[in-house]
């Protein structure tokens, strides 16, 4: 590759990189509303598995 070409790519990286920084802290967190009569603690789902009462269930 020549020098001007990988000189471009490189550029073109630092502003791709830039912008997904800028993109990241411009993003909100999504506001969920409150469910009602829900688990305590972290949000089961993540975890593959949902846990009640003693019984597991696996997704």
């Amino acid at each position: 590759m020549s020098d001007d070409k990988q000189r471009r790519i490189e550029e073109a990286a630092q502003r791709a990189l830039a912008e997904a920084k800028q993109r990241i802290e411009d993003e909100k967190p999504a506001e969920l509303p409150t469910e009602l009569g829900g688990r305590d603690g972290p949000e089961p789902t993540r975890f593959g598995d949902w846990e009640k009462k003693g019984l597991i269930s696996d997704f």
